[in-house]
């Protein structure tokens, strides 16, 4: 029981100092750790593995959509930022430049990367000639660099990893229904590999992306109350297909410009699955992203015969599930107990001496707790069972805190009220006047999360002018 007490001290309590208690996770259960390179993190193995299975899941959606992988260019020439001004302008204050290469000065400055849409759109008015090749469906898997003011582990890092999208079509219509098809494979990523339910609507022309007509999003609240961009995907219309000159050959013979849009998620969702589900003894990885998800821990290692049947057991569940034994012999059992729970496998199995001798063994659910004792010969199935109401459960209890975490406000001194005593979505009517949203923000500390594409009428009036009001937002402190 010591080891439980002294191992679970080195955790900041989670609703005495929630970003204390995300950094302790994050260093503790070696996701990543803090390099020499300020504002940017190293990734270690446990961290990138959970990162590579959010990629894989989301790189076959991707390619049954008909997406196709490519890769440009990390520097950027500063003329091709500067075509498109609504662009550079958004992204000015976070653009890192190259100006020396080896020891001359360049004679024309190249920013790192903050995103891709330039030298995508560049290349595509090269590639593109008629009808006949479109659409282009592309996407790069890559990093990105932006030089943030305030950093924190995985959510808002300088240097991060991504995917982009891009992609250019021959019509409006065909735009649109890609950039809401990339959204709803947002959401299934979301909300079917990481168990947290999303809040999907449009963003306010305030919060929309540099250079885009709209922008769609997917939001999610984490344990704290604090909404979590999660996903972007933007429709552009010929924002940047005009300047760029990407233009092809319609049938009728004649010249026009193409379509665009672009969308991406990033080693931010890392972040929200930390957030979302954690508590005070670390992380709860739900078990379709997790790494390990079961680890077996043998008792008493010294005696015989325990750590042949763990071994055996190992090689079953294997080719079932993402397994791991813990054979390590200078850590005592409730260590190991407390350190795979730390770092979130869905369950654990104990077997010692006398599990074996009759023939059964411990399971340990790190979502409840709960410990049940199950025969040997019936283990795999049982997991099987557990796993898929563990992903479930987790995914439960987020929809059971956003209900609880969402309120609903009529004029602005109600608004601050609820915000400072319940911390989380609320929901208000909103006359479209960007005056009355920079209001909101000023007086609560709150941003426009989305405009909800299922509206709900709370209201006849404004939140914050009284004047009439047919939009509903909703609203929400953010990361």
């Amino acid at each position: 029981m010591n080891d439980n007490k002294e191992f679970v001290k080195e955790i900041t309590n989670i609703e005495k100092d929630f970003a204390k208690w995300y950094t302790d996770i994050v260093l503790k259960a070696d996701l990543a750790d803090y390099t020499d390179t300020k504002g940017c993190i190293a990734i270690k193995p446990y961290g990138y593995a959970i990162w590579e299975n959010i990629q894989k899941y989301t790189d076959e959606k991707f390619k049954k959509a008909g997406v196709k992988n490519i890769y440009l260019p990390v520097l950027i020439p500063e003329s091709l930022l500067e075509k498109e001004k609504d662009h550079v302008e958004g992204f000015a204050p976070e653009v890192a430049w190259v100006t020396v290469g080896g020891c001359e000065e360049l004679d024309e400055k190249l920013c790192i990367r903050p995103t891709s849409e330039t030298m995508f759109s560049t290349m595509y008015a090269k590639w593109l000639k008629s009808w006949r090749d479109l659409p282009f469906i592309y996407n790069q898997w890559c990093n990105v660099l932006r030089w943030e003011k305030e950093t924190r582990p995985f959510l808002r890092s300088r240097e991060f990893l991504w995917q982009e999208g891009h992609t250019i079509h021959a019509t409006e219509e065909e735009a649109k229904a890609r950039t809401m098809q990339m959204l709803n494979i947002y959401q299934e990523v979301i909300e079917d590999l990481l168990a947290i339910p999303v809040l999907k609507g449009r963003k306010t022309p305030n919060e929309q992306f540099a250079g885009a007509e709209e922008t769609y999003t997917v939001e999610t609240l984490m344990h704290d109350g604090r909404a979590l961009q999660a996903g972007t995907s933007h429709y552009f219309g010929q924002n940047f297909t005009k300047p760029f000159n990407i233009k092809f050959q319609n049938k009728e013979g004649k010249e026009e410009y193409a379509y665009q849009t672009s969308w991406g998620i990033s080693t931010r969702l890392i972040g929200a699955v930390i957030m979302a589900h954690g508590d005070n003894r670390g992380l709860k990885l739900p078990p379709k992203v997790a790494p390990i998800q079961v680890i077996i821990v043998p008792v008493a290692l010294h005696k015989e015969g325990v750590v042949e049947k763990a071994q055996q057991l190992y090689e079953s569940l294997k080719q079932h599930y993402r397994t791991q034994v813990d054979l390590r012999d200078n850590y005592s059992n409730g260590y190991k107990f407390n350190d795979w729970e730390m770092r979130g496998v869905p369950i654990r199995i104990e077997i010692g001496p006398r599990d074996i001798e009759n023939g059964v063994a411990i399971l340990v659910r790190r979502d409840t707790g709960e410990k049940i004792t199950v025969p040997i010969n019936e283990i795999a199935q049982i997991i099987e069972k557990l796993l898929a109401d563990i992903q479930n459960n987790l995914y439960c209890q987020c929809e059971k805190r956003n209900s609880e975490k969402t309120n609903i406000a009529t004029n602005l001194d109600e608004f601050n009220k609820v915000i400072n005593e319940k911390q989380g979505y609320i929901k208000a009517m909103w006359c479209g006047s960007t005056e009355c949203e920079n209001k909101i923000k000023e007086v609560t500390g709150a941003h426009s999360r989305c405009i909800p594409f299922q509206q709900e009428h709370i209201s006849e009036n404004c939140v914050v002018c009284g004047k009439k009001a047919n939009t509903m937002v909703v609203w929400g402190r953010q990361y």
